[in-house]
């Protein structure tokens, strides 16, 4: 049975990001990197699937024109998207790969879209953050 968790690993070191923590008997990863604005961005590996999550803002619960603005920026999102968490305040964002046959290119592509995403959109993103 291949090692994702290794795999992953020797991915992102190999696509220059940070391993700021990591935890192999839980298949977490937490990386950064500045230059693309990403920081501390989880990853797991719960084979099937490679959960990529970072943590862009906090809202207050039930602020629709937050909501509304943040669905109609997944349309234009490459890979990944917009979610909430299980309190509905922390905005977060969100890929999952497949593992079995994930390769460099993927996982580049879903680490390139947020940075993509976090210049693009940080104006949007600051602003809701202080509402």
């Amino acid at each position: 049975m291949e090692n994702y968790f290794l795999k992953v690993k020797n991915y992102l070191l190999e696509l220059n990001f940070t391993i700021v923590d990591e935890n192999e008997d839980e298949n977490l990863l937490i990386i950064e990197n500045e230059n693309e604005g990403i920081s501390n961005m989880i990853l797991i590996c719960a084979d099937p699937i490679l959960i990529m999550e970072q943590f862009l803002f906090e809202t207050k619960t039930g602020d629709v024109e937050v909501y509304k603005s943040l669905l109609q920026k997944n349309q234009d999102i490459i890979h990944g998207a917009f979610v909430l968490d299980q309190s509905g305040t922390k905005v977060l964002f969100r890929d999952t790969l497949q593992l079995e046959n994930l390769d460099l290119n993927e996982l580049e592509g879903s680490l390139n879209s947020l940075a993509f995403l976090l210049s693009e959109y940080s104006a949007k993103i600051l602003e809701f953050a202080k509402k």
